[in-house]
């Protein structure tokens, strides 16, 4: 089990594992949100404490909504939006690992995914090769 929370610790995360990676995309959502990412199926992950959603508008059918603490803004996590759920599920979030103490993520692999310029389907290209945290 994993814990942690925001900067102001009103919002705190509980995962029931460590994650297997992390992303550290390049894409202007991920890069702008301050987020490096991993991946869980929700039933994985608590959150206790109020978030305010957001959804980016220049996509037509965005995937994720990104939450934040309502009171120091930190980025903390993001679910599936109601069109990628009908497509795929609610089988995945996302949790801010950047929140994570980074002893907690020690032998972690730290990936680069080319965000930026993939498709939105399929594999993601890395713009350069993995490291182990």
């Amino acid at each position: 089990m994993m814990t942690f929370d925001c900067l102001c610790g009103e919002v705190s995360i509980a995962l029931s594992q460590k994650p297997e990676f992390v992303h550290a995309c390049n894409c202007t959502l991920c890069a702008k949100s301050g987020a490096r990412w991993s991946y869980f199926h929700p039933d994985q992950v608590e959150i206790a404490g109020a978030t305010t959603g957001f959804r980016r508008s220049d996509k037509e059918s965005p995937a994720a909504e990104v939450h934040s603490c309502i009171k120091c803004g930190a980025t903390t996590h993001f679910v599936l939006t109601e069109a990628a759920v009908a497509v795929h599920g609610n089988t995945m979030m996302g949790v801010n690992m950047l929140l994570a103490d980074p002893a907690d993520l020690s032998g972690v692999e730290l990936r680069y995914p080319d965000g930026r310029n993939w498709a939105g389907e399929g594999e993601f290209g890395y713009v350069r090769e993995a490291e182990t945290l």
